[in-house]
């Protein structure tokens, strides 16, 4: 157990306990003022451990705060966000802490009978021996991204403290509505002032991203012609036939069900038509540049066959990009890596990449000029009741970063 146990379980449980769920139907920045609760307390905290411009956005809910350079090293970025996933619910979350984890199932809610089996989550084979942070079993428990906070601020207390070790500019950054698709858009890259950065997100330790998916969003706007069905031939097209056809012309295994690693998908979200109108909202996704531009022209061309067929105002495409790959740019900076894997490995925790099949901040930083690669926060089962953090995840992330922060410092 290092200095920093204590440290990064308190910092978790305390943040955990603070609703920042974010919402998929809110047209409001941020999509839930909640958020703002535990923004507030971070700005404050920020200043009590000794980081400087610390800023709260009051209008955007991002947080700032620095850790001045005491030599010329390189500036080091990093980034975690503040928000809950949708997925289950963030009110009221009850955090509890199972010390030196035997490997058995975990009885979450004796009252309510759930139990996190082993035979459903085998990931919990990993951690027998260390102590887990888990939930009472009816919300998550928000280490999707708290525990990334928690090893951030314990970090930045510990160089504050410590003036004596070596680092150049550390900018840090807290940010909403990661997960409704947010991607740090509000984050001041002026204001944030460190060129390069790292997003830390994401399960299982000492894994890195520096891939991620291409995707778009593709809205199929169908519209039919309804008269009496007794009357109908010849005049009638049905919105829901036009609808059914265009998704029987997807590739049935281009599918999430039937995909893995970096094979690409098409995905329909959702479907809803009557006789006379209709729209399908499908997701396209491909790690391959290519590959995704062929994706998009597949469904163009769909829809071509489909207007010759039924009429050009039957069916309208309209596709909309939401991220695309940050590996193109992160292969400008290749040093980033390399100090990442170096920081990783230097702790005793074998460095693991993995083409991520999903969007990070990143994903958007990255193109907007900000080389932003992702750092794994260490949790487990994100998104639903049965998540649990390791502290000694949260506690060897700690150590990573302040490897890397030395080795940026060279």
């Amino acid at each position: 157990m290092s200095e920093f146990y204590e440290k990064v379980k308190e910092r978790m449980i305390r943040y955990a306990k603070v609703d920042t769920q974010s919402s998929n139907h809110s047209s409001t920045v941020p999509t839930t003022m909640k958020q703002f609760d535990l923004a507030y307390m971070l700005e404050k905290e920020l200043k009590e451990i000794g980081c400087t411009s610390v800023y709260l956005d009051r209008e955007k809910c991002v947080v700032y705060g620095k850790i001045e350079a005491n030599t010329e090293g390189k500036p080091l970025g990093l980034i975690a966000h503040m928000d809950t996933a949708p997925d289950a619910s963030g009110t009221d979350v009850k955090p509890w802490v199972l010390e030196n984890y035997d490997g058995s199932d975990i009885v979450l809610n004796k009252e309510k009978n759930i139990v996190m089996k082993v035979s459903e989550f085998e990931n919990l084979k990993m951690y027998i021996g260390q102590d887990l942070i888990l939930t009472d079993g009816t919300t998550l428990l928000g280490g999707d991204d708290k525990a990334s906070i928690a090893a951030i601020m314990t970090m930045a207390e510990y160089l504050n403290q410590h003036t004596e070790i070596p680092h150049g500019l550390i900018s840090l950054a807290f940010t909403p509505d990661e997960e409704v698709g947010g991607l740090a858009r509000d984050l001041d890259l002026v204001r944030f002032e460190s060129p390069v950065a790292y997003t830390l997100d994401g399960d299982h330790l000492g894994v890195y991203i520096d891939e991620t998916f291409n995707a778009s969003q593709a809205n199929v706007h169908l519209k039919g012609i309804s008269v009496h069905t007794g009357t109908a031939k010849g005049i009638m097209k049905n919105a829901v036939d036009i609808g059914t056809e265009f998704l029987s012309r997807l590739p049935k295994f281009e599918k999430p069900q039937y995909t893995s690693g970096r094979e690409g998908f098409y995905h329909a979200v959702s479907f809803s038509a009557t006789c006379e109108t209709g729209e399908i909202v499908l997701i396209v996704r491909d790690h391959d540049p290519v590959h995704f531009a062929q994706r998009e022209d597949y469904l163009r061309k769909v829809t071509e066959s489909l207007q010759k067929e039924y009429g050009e105002e039957c069916v309208t495409l309209e596709i909309i990009p939401t991220y695309r790959s940050m590996k193109e740019v992160i292969n400008t900076v290749p040093w980033m890596m390399d100090d990442l894997i170096e920081a990783i490995e230097s702790t005793g925790v074998k460095a693991r990449s993995e083409a991520f099949r999903g969007g990070t901040d990143g994903s958007a930083l990255s193109h907007r000029g900000l080389p932003c690669p992702n750092l794994s926060a260490g949790y487990e089962n994100a998104h639903g009741r049965f998540e649990y953090v390791p502290i000694q995840s949260m506690e060897k992330n700690v150590e990573i970063l302040l490897k890397l922060v030395e080795i940026c410092a060279r």
